[in-house]
């Protein structure tokens, strides 16, 4: 019995090694997700609509869509790539805690105390056989831990951790903003479609703007696009308009709950794993207030709250975005978590 759980657990990590495997993959889908929701809403609707404009308000409605669309998709792409491309943060070799970080006391550990790695006053992790510095976890998608770790994101294609969870989270942001611009947008064509009101494209246009809107996924890989397969289309559509209109809205509010999530999160300087961890405690000694709290994640220029990156001088006088020393409250005692 003890063997068999041996090998399960040795299994388990085994698979989730194997998820690294779907990086390319999922990068692809990311963009191909992108590129039909750009060919439905500039090349299929707005674009035209811009250049065949008769009058001048919707020659600005359409100008102004496009506008918002493109400055949101470039800072959704830059904020996407930025967390796949930026090391969430590892372990520096050989890192050695100055101080107990973990009671807050100012005196430095002693040698005897480094070596003793059952200590509950230093964390250590037996998969990487090292010092855990406060707030890491171990990773076992990434085999190896990471600084402030939050969770492995199979969308990013990487952890999310100390050094790019700005980035991540405004990754949701834009996300958001972008999902609702597009379903604004191509929302009266919707309602056009089903109304039984002209509206103009070819077939082949008006089923890209229902599958950006999510009503033809079912349905786009079964009929080629001539006059009685569009037949088909319309009838399969008319059908399945009900259970599948809440595809869209659906993937919308699911961004939005976890944005929601990681703000609150972010509010009590907390993390996934350390909401998990510390649900039986109400004291949490990283949550300085959530002013200080915003800080520890976006720094304090707010030139560069809403870009992924960073300014040279919140790097430098706010240790926490480094990944290797945090705060502690004040009221401190060693006794919470």
């Amino acid at each position: 019995m003890h063997r068999s759980g041996t090998a399960m657990a040795w299994n388990v990590f085994k698979f989730c090694t194997a998820l690294r495997g779907l990086g390319s993959v999922m990068i692809l889908l990311v963009l191909g997700i992108v590129g039909v929701t750009y060919y439905a809403l500039v090349l299929c609707n707005y674009g035209p609509a811009l250049l065949a404009a008769t009058g001048a308000l919707d020659a600005l409605v359409a100008l102004a869509v496009l506008l918002i669309f493109h400055f949101l998709l470039v800072m959704l792409l830059w904020s996407y790539f930025s967390v796949v491309f930026t090391d969430p943060g590892g372990v520096p070799p050989n890192w050695r805690p100055d101080v107990d970080e973990e009671r807050g006391e100012t005196a430095p550990l002693s040698t005897t105390e480094l070596s003793d790695t059952g200590s509950p006053r230093i964390r250590y992790c037996r998969k990487c056989n090292q010092l855990k510095p406060p707030r890491c976890h171990h990773c076992s998608v990434c085999g190896r831990c990471v600084l402030k770790m939050d969770h492995h994101c199979v969308w990013v294609v990487n952890c999310v951790g100390a050094l790019n969870y700005k980035f991540f989270l405004l990754f949701l942001f834009y996300t958001f903003l972008e999902t609702a611009l597009v379903t604004l947008s191509l929302l009266p064509h919707f309602i056009a479609f089903f109304s039984d009101v002209e509206i103009p494209g070819t077939p082949g246009a008006l089923a890209t703007t229902f599958l950006t809107f999510g009503k033809y996924i079912l349905c786009s890989s079964f009929f080629p696009f001539n006059s009685f397969a569009w037949k088909k289309i319309e009838d399969t559509l008319l059908k399945l308009s009900l259970s599948l209109a809440v595809l869209n809205l659906a993937f919308t509010l699911s961004v939005l709950g976890f944005m929601i999530m990681h703000v609150s999160l972010v509010s009590g300087n907390t993390t996934t794993i350390e909401a998990y961890e510390k649900k039986t405690t109400p004291f949490w000694k990283y949550d300085l207030g959530r002013k200080r709290n915003f800080a520890q994640v976006f720094g304090n220029n707010k030139w560069y709250w809403f870009i992924p990156s960073y300014s040279e001088e919140d790097l430098r006088i706010i240790p926490a975005l480094q990944g290797l020393d945090y705060p502690v409250r004040s009221d401190f005692d060693g006794q919470g978590f």
